[in-house]
């Protein structure tokens, strides 16, 4: 899961350990299938299959799989029908969080993500309830290596469309438009770059600081919780993660 954590957490993940990661195939098979039923199956003029893929590839999921996935969601052996829902609720203290789903039964992920909610001092609020605090933004990830000419990379981004490019430390970060997410992502590789992150997502307007010691590890029960949700594919929070942490 990386829509929780700060961009100091930039590191690709595909080298760790993670046991939680087992079911990360079959979740990223359904987000590839949504994304195809939803925009074709051509990813230059899908931007959200082409940010699966991209999801995928980072994972290490092999193409056979990626191209079983595409299949399925042009209809082509598919057993099962998802539909994409995102809830909204509040963790402790009032942190913001958003739960995007990909179902074929809602009526069994709802109840299991209201749970989770409710166990670990957050509640499931009503739609539109905390999506005002988030934008939906194009995101990748540039390393810094001594050959990257900052201005000359974001005079090269910004002229492919990106709204934005920022100094992270360790990494430049790029914000584009969710529509222009694969035309800024196609131009800069085609200029040289390589990618450490590489997705759609959530970002919080604002950061929400935790204090108290339940409601940390409370919040981090309830992300571990519902990303153990096949259903679950990614979790949003406007929590600012303590570094330690990261």
């Amino acid at each position: 899961m990386s829509g929780h954590s700060k961009w100091n957490n930039i590191k690709n993940k595909k080298g760790k350990e993670d046991a939680r990661r087992g079911r990360v195939f079959t979740k990223l098979g359904r987000y590839i299938m949504v994304a195809v039923k939803e925009g074709g199956p051509d990813p230059e003029y899908n931007p959200s299959l082409k940010a699966a893929i991209d999801k995928a590839k980072a994972e290490n999921m092999p193409n056979d799989n990626i191209e079983r996935a595409i299949k399925k969601g042009s209809g082509e052996g598919a057993d099962s029908v998802f539909e994409e829902i995102i809830y909204e609720g509040y963790g402790p203290s009032g942190t913001a969080v958003m739960v995007h789903c990909l179902t074929d039964n809602r009526n069994r992920t709802a109840p299991d993500v209201r749970h989770a909610f409710d166990k670990y001092g957050g509640n499931l609020g009503q739609s539109g309830c905390v999506a005002f605090m988030f934008d939906k933004k194009g995101q990748l990830g540039i390393e810094k290596t001594d050959s990257i000419d900052e201005d000359e990379l974001m005079l090269g981004a910004i002229d492919l469309g990106a709204d934005d490019v920022i100094d992270r430390g360790e990494a430049f970060e790029i914000l584009t438009p969710p529509e222009l997410y694969a035309e800024v992502r196609n131009g800069l590789e085609d200029q040289g770059y390589d990618f450490i992150k590489s997705e759609i997502t959530y970002i919080p307007q604002n950061y929400t600081e935790l204090t108290d010691e339940k409601d940390l590890i409370n919040m981090e029960k309830l992300i571990d919780a519902l990303e153990d949700n096949d259903d679950v594919q990614e979790v949003y929070t406007n929590w600012e993660m303590p570094e330690e942490d990261e």
